[in-house]
């Protein structure tokens, strides 16, 4: 929602303000130098990014448009699911969950939040580390290590497509200077003609450089900025996930493994510690 409230306020600002020192609207509509513009710019996207980055960008515009996937709701799920592993790993034995981390896709102690069941990295970031827990005698030292290893891989791929985006914002000035050097050659084509064709052409032009820089500080750096905060937002629920493993491995009760979980989540989602107290005993 606020991806659409922005849109409208940069671009109605822009247009509005041109209205209003009379300029025309149409002499804006350039479909030619846009098609130089965006087409260059997608086509050096597709350049310089691997596949994986390039479907990664395009499965996350729904979360750019509508708001990160990632809220309180997930993260009282990431919290209620790891409560629920570490009670019964406490009153049945680690060995009682194996069935639950070796397929999380199947697992009825999964189903019950299918957000994190559907998020296949995570749940599978989960599951693999009650399995370790339960086939060896790692410390928690090197657990954690082992975990901050992969969190840190994990948040690199999640980065990749706000990074790639933010280098086709930064591209966009240059093509819209491509595009104005194109209007100007035809300017020069054209010179001796008619004088209102000449300035047509002049206007083409500029209207290439207008709609580069517009395009790249307007709406295609912020889509980057805000793809950067959903890979922010998805790392914490893996943070979260590392903080009640290490907890639990130290030795303190599940309630309280929870807790330190909690804790390292982002305050402008995290749950009430009544919250999540009241949602562990509703179990």
């Amino acid at each position: 929602m606020l991806f659409v409230v922005g849109i409208v306020i940069v671009f109605g600002s822009v247009l509005y303000g041109y209205v209003m020192s009379h300029g025309q609207l149409l002499a804006l509509w350039q479909p030619f130098e846009i098609l130089i513009i965006v087409g260059a710019a997608f086509g050096a996207f597709l350049l310089s990014n691997p596949w994986h980055v390039v479907m990664s960008a395009f499965r996350m515009v729904p979360q750019v448009v509508m708001g990160s996937r990632v809220n309180k709701a997930m993260y009282m799920d990431v919290l209620g699911l790891l409560y629920d592993i570490l009670n019964k790993a406490r009153r049945e034995g680690i060995m009682a969950i194996e069935s639950d981390v070796e397929s999380p896709e199947s697992s009825a102690l999964f189903a019950r939040y299918p957000a994190i069941q559907a998020n296949y990295e995570l749940a599978n970031f989960i599951a693999d580390y009650f399995r370790i827990i339960a086939a060896g005698n790692l410390t928690s030292f090197e657990l954690e290590s082992l975990m901050d290893q992969e969190i840190e891989a994990r948040l690199h791929e999640l980065e990749q497509p706000g990074i790639a985006v933010a280098k086709v914002s930064d591209a966009l000035p240059g093509f819209g200077i491509v595009a104005a050097v194109l209007g100007i050659v035809i300017t020069m084509g054209a010179i001796g003609g008619d004088v209102n064709e000449i300035g047509g052409h002049v206007a083409a032009a500029l209207v290439g450089t207008f709609s580069g820089v517009l395009l790249a500080y307007g709406m295609v750096g912020p889509i980057a900025s805000v793809m950067r905060h959903i890979a922010e937002d998805e790392i914490k629920l893996y943070e979260a996930s590392k903080s009640c493993i290490i907890a639990s491995l130290n030795g303190l009760p599940p309630q309280l493994a929870v807790e330190f979980g909690r804790k390292s989540l982002f305050t402008h989602g995290r749950p009430t510690f009544d919250e999540v107290e009241s949602k562990v005993r509703s179990r």
